[in-house]
Parts: structure tokens; C-alpha cells; sequence
């Protein structure tokens, strides 16, 4: 395991096949999304028509990937009622899918029997993991890579165990 990875951009720019992200808190504090935040809570969050005033470098990356062919997904395992953060975050989600990303939402309660790691993490080409380390409050901690090939098969098995549960986010309302 590694403890200083690539920037994401450069990890998501060597894929070939697929970069997969699993998502299972409740609660993110990152601080680039507070101006998001902060504009959702007002009623005033941008369209997802308006891409001048969203989109950014992360868009950009995850364009690039599915250009060349890398399927880009996430899911997400979240408890309900949601969250105002999960809420918030449903609401941008709109934004993942234009840049490419396919997204899916299961419910906690619908993910009894599945075995979630502690962490959040992406999964690159199915080899590399990149765990993200969060506090209780969810502000990040830090990141860490890990190419240990067993560790990449339980994360793959456990996004698909997760992906095949879960809705697609068109389908899926929150509650």
C-alpha cells in the first residue's frame, strides 16, 4: 500500500477498462462542494443545463475516460430516510451522468447480506484500489493506494454484489 496516490485525474488517465467507485457514507464534508451546498439549500443550485457555471475538472477527467472507452461508475449505499447531504447529493448527481458516469443508488436497508468494506473507494481497471479514509464528521483524512491483488478482488466483487442490487439513478427517488 501506498500513502501519497496520483492526483484521481491521473489515476482515472491510465485506465483502459473501467473505473468503479463505491460511496457508503451518509455525510461528506468536502470542502469543494460547499458553494454547491450552500446554492442547493437556497434553491438556486445550476442547472445541469448550464455547464459553464458546474463543470469542472473532475467532469473533464471522467469525459475523457469514457471517450476512450473506460466505463465510469458509482454506486451508492445510503441509509433512508435520506440524509440532507445524500438529498443535496441526489440533486447533483445530474452532473456525474452528463460527464459520463453511470450512477446507482441502493438503500442500506436493501444491501443486508452484502459485505461493505469500512472504507469508500475506487477501483481502476480492477487492480488498483484507492480507499478513502474520512472522519466521523466526513471530512477526508487522507487517501491511500493498494494494488494487492486479493484486495482488488473482494472490492470488485462487492461493487458488482452492490451494482446488480442497486437503481439506476434515473429510476431512483429519494425518500
Amino acid at each position: 500500500m501506498s500513502p501519497a496516490p496520483l492526483p484521481f485525474a491521473e489515476l482515472l488517465a491510465q485506465c483502459t477498462t473501467s473505473a468503479v467507485h463505491l460511496e457508503t457514507r451518509d455525510v461528506y464534508a468536502v470542502d469543494e462542494e460547499d458553494q454547491d451546498l450552500k446554492a442547493w439549500r437556497a434553491g438556486e443550485l445550476a442547472s445541469v443545463a448550464d455547464r459553464a457555471a458546474w463543470w469542472g475538472p473532475f467532469h473533464d477527467s471522467v469525459a475523457a475516460a469514457v471517450g476512450r472507452g473506460v466505463a465510469v461508475q458509482r454506486a451508492r449505499v445510503i441509509s433512508t430516510p435520506a440524509t440532507e447531504y445524500i438529498r443535496f447529493e441526489h440533486a447533483c448527481t445530474a452532473r456525474n451522468v452528463a460527464a459520463g458516469e453511470e450512477v446507482r443508488w441502493l438503500p442500506r436497508v436493501q444491501a443486508l447480506g452484502l459485505l461493505l468494506p469500512a472504507h469508500d473507494f475506487w477501483l481502476f481497471d480492477g487492480q488498483l484500489v484507492r480507499w478513502h479514509h474520512f472522519a466521523g464528521d466526513g471530512t477526508h483524512v487522507r487517501d491511500e493506494l493498494d494494488d494487492r491483488q486479493d484486495v482488488a478482488a473482494q472490492t470488485t466483487a462487492t461493487f458488482r454484489a452492490v451494482w446488480d442490487r442497486a437503481a439506476p439513478h434515473q429510476e431512483f427517488t429519494i425518500s
